[in-house]
């Protein structure tokens, strides 16, 4: 699997904060149900690389992903924990070398055409863009498609339920990161069956 097949799983890739690892695969449990396979666990919480292990042991049918990797020991350390793809709010050289040596599917962040380009340098074809209602979103988006049509995006940052279909509907967008997904009320009370039914929303969206 390759990451424009990644992006091509679902319509929209959960962006989680797993405040504690204990909850970490019944909350995955609930978005797979709800139609959600790829899940993005991002780095952002102690209990992440463990949650990323417990979720890859017990639930094979997700497709377990690290995001917020910003260093090449965070990209080994989360492949060790059974990570099968990795999401970075950028791109350096160090991390370039490592995700290369890796050969699993890896979104490089970019918030400019420049940075774009660079990424495409090295071989990205789909990238992470961030963070995108800040940078321009949609409006980029359609921008950035005219000299690099050949670039595909997932969108992240400030995406929400209601704009997710406007995002969808521009051809270089195949999905879109959203952390509406998880509430931190929903989590802290272990709220699945609202966690799976935003999931289940969330993969019926459709482009506007």
């Amino acid at each position: 699997m390759n990451a424009i097949e990644l992006l091509k799983m679902a319509p929209v890739m959960p962006v989680i904060v797993v405040p504690d690892a204990d909850c970490a695969v019944e909350l995955a449990q609930a978005l797979v149900d709800g139609g959600l396979p790829v899940l993005e666990v991002t780095l952002r919480t102690p209990a992440a690389f463990d949650a990323i292990r417990r979720i890859s042991d017990a639930l094979p049918q997700a497709v377990v992903g690290a995001g917020t990797v910003t260093s090449a020991s965070q990209w080994q350390r989360a492949i060790d924990c059974g990570a099968r793809f990795g999401v970075s709010p950028g791109l350096t050289p160090a991390l370039c070398k490592a995700v290369r040596d890796a050969g699993r599917p890896f979104l490089p962040g970019v918030a400019t055409a420049s940075e774009a380009m660079v990424a495409a340098e090295q071989g990205f074809e789909a990238l992470k863009l961030f963070p995108a209602e800040v940078v321009g979103g949609r409006a980029l988006l359609r921008a950035l498609h005219g000299p690099l049509p050949q670039l595909r995006f997932c969108p992240t940052g400030g995406v929400t339920q209601a704009s997710a279909p406007d995002y969808l509907a521009l051809p270089n967008v195949l999905c879109v990161g959203g952390s509406w997904l998880t509430p931190a009320g929903a989590i802290q009370q272990r709220d699945w069956d609202s966690v799976r039914q935003l999931a289940a929303q969330a993969a019926a969206l459709r482009p506007a």
